[in-house]
């Protein structure tokens, strides 16, 4: 019997599972079937974005789950992101529009701004390749666009249907990558709430004072590369290629004998147990099986607080490797 995952109440007034499948780095050769193996396993979130270009992929497989009777499309929470060349409120409806096309769906769950940065608009027509921050060729770094924040969350907010817009075709909304001073920023003018915020977390890097601002304000926190350098090795990062892996690290290992679980379960648990949703990706059946069983134990207290001392500050996704400081 598949594993009953927690959900948490997004301001929204919709539920969000604490466990998601993320497909970032999916190949779209594999995403339908992978995405319809996690939902055959107990999944019920899926994570996507523009920008991953798997997202029609990605429909296939919930299509699939759907037609062969799995679940109900109600069942299913699936979250995609705008993408930074879209910002612009025509730009972002039209994207938003075709995104909830590729996964051939009524409406999508969640739509995030994916980076608090606006870049200039690529036409849609032209051939999409994995990295927007630069040209096909990756020789030039694509300009800024003056679009401000406020425009593109308003652009959000035109698409969430409301008995006041029943036209809309999104439940919830939210942001990505934001820091704590851009949050409060769109707090200040959102009509509808802003329901979940995004970022990367793990415990090189825990951002304590950001989840704690979130939280506080109703907002659920996504954490992603929850296993830290993990995924980021075959990109060739720095930082992930220098820094040790959170599997290997004695106090997770320890945890993880004594509670009789994987590392990569104690450190989703640490997440979970704490409200931070996570959105692990897998190629393997096995893993993809343990990331879900990781909500049928807890930690104590002592063990979240060692976990989270192995803080260093140590983000792995920085533009600024592209020249975009928003992080600083």
């Amino acid at each position: 019997m598949a594993v009953k995952v927690p959900s948490l109440k997004l301001a929204s007034g919709y539920d969000m599972p604490l466990v998601g499948f993320g497909i970032w780095k999916v190949p779209r050769e594999t995403c339908a079937e992978q995405v319809y193996n996690a939902i055959k396993l107990g999944y019920r979130y899926i994570d996507g974005a523009w920008d991953y270009t798997n997202s029609k992929e990605a429909g296939e497989g919930v299509r699939r789950a759907i037609d062969e009777g799995i679940v109900k499309r109600e069942d299913l929470f699936i979250t995609t992101k705008l993408w930074n060349n879209y910002h612009k409120r025509e730009h972002a409806l039209e994207m938003a529009k075709l995104e909830l096309e590729a996964w051939g769906l009524d409406y999508l769950d969640l739509f995030l701004i994916h980076f608090p940065i606006s870049l200039q608009f690529i036409p849609f027509e032209e051939i999409r390749w994995p990295c927007f921050w630069t040209d096909k060729e990756q020789t030039k770094v694509t300009p800024l666009a003056k679009v401000p924040i406020s425009e593109t969350w308003k652009a959000l907010e035109e698409m969430v249907k409301t008995p006041e817009n029943p036209n809309g075709f999104v439940r919830s909304i939210g942001v990505s990558n934001f820091q704590s001073q851009l949050v409060t920023d769109v707090l200040s003018y959102a009509k509808i709430p802003l329901s979940v915020l995004q970022i990367e977390h793990h415990p090189y890097l825990t951002q304590p004072e950001l989840i704690k601002m979130a939280q506080e304000n109703n907002i659920a926190v996504t954490g992603y590369s929850s296993f830290g350098p993990q995924s980021f090795l075959e990109l060739g990062n720095k930082n992930a290629v220098n820094a040790k892996s959170l599997f290997e690290v004695d106090v997770v290992k320890s945890i993880a004998e004594k509670h009789g679980k994987t590392p990569g379960q104690v450190l989703l648990r640490w997440n979970t147990q704490r409200n931070v949703i996570v959105i692990p990706k897998s190629n393997s059946v096995d893993r993809l099986k343990q990331n879900l069983e990781s909500v049928t134990f807890d930690l104590t207290d002592e063990e979240v607080k060692q976990i989270s001392a192995l803080n260093q500050g140590l983000r792995f996704n920085e533009p600024a490797d592209f020249g975009f400081r928003i992080f600083a």
